[in-house]
């Protein structure tokens, strides 16, 4: 990696870093570039250099994220539901300033319409329904419980400040799955 690959990686990590800051004290509406410049200790050109303004910078972080999670769930779907969630749980408590300030009041509404999304989709692709759909649960009803259901024990973990460890919310959500989807 090359000198000024490591300068704009660090100007990104400063701006991201601020935004996250910023998020946690106020409402993202508030939120100025110069906000973002000035706690990131960074020229607004610079900002300029990497987004287009703060919303480019927050779909962008958003989007990074929702990729992470989905590079997990690709082999996890190949584990059952108590093994698969893991991996999420672990990377929400590794990422706990983002998706904190995320799924907080103060937060950015949009970010949890995409995160729920996000879920609805990996079930629909990763878990098995027949058992739903044999006692006559059409598949979208079926989505329409589970994927506003996982979102908010995701967000009432962060609420509480992660009163279990991912281990422990993995295997209770886990149980929870099996019971009502078998």
């Amino acid at each position: 990696m090359s000198k000024v690959d490591r300068r704009i990686l660090k100007s990104q990590e400063a701006i991201i870093k601020a935004l996250i800051e910023l998020m946690s004290e106020k409402n993202f509406d508030n939120i100025t570039i110069q906000d973002i410049s000035d706690r990131a200790n960074l020229s607004r050109k610079t900002f300029y250099l990497h987004y287009l303004d703060k919303f480019d910078l927050l779909d962008k972080l958003i989007e990074e994220h929702i990729n992470k999670l989905r590079e997990i769930c690709e082999p996890a779907s190949e584990l059952n539901a108590v093994e698969g969630n893991i991996s999420w749980f672990e990377y929400f408590e590794r990422n706990y300033a983002f998706f904190s300030v995320m799924l907080a009041s103060k937060g950015a509404p949009f970010f949890r319409s995409r995160f729920l999304k996000f879920v609805a989709q990996d079930i629909k692709n990763s878990w098995d329904m027949m058992e739903g759909k044999k006692n006559g649960i059409n598949e979208d009803v079926i989505l329409q419980f589970f994927a506003p259901a996982y979102v908010g024990i995701v967000e009432w973990w962060f609420t509480n400040g992660m009163p279990y460890p991912p281990h422990i919310m993995n295997e209770q959500v886990g149980i929870l799955l099996e019971k009502n989807l078998s």
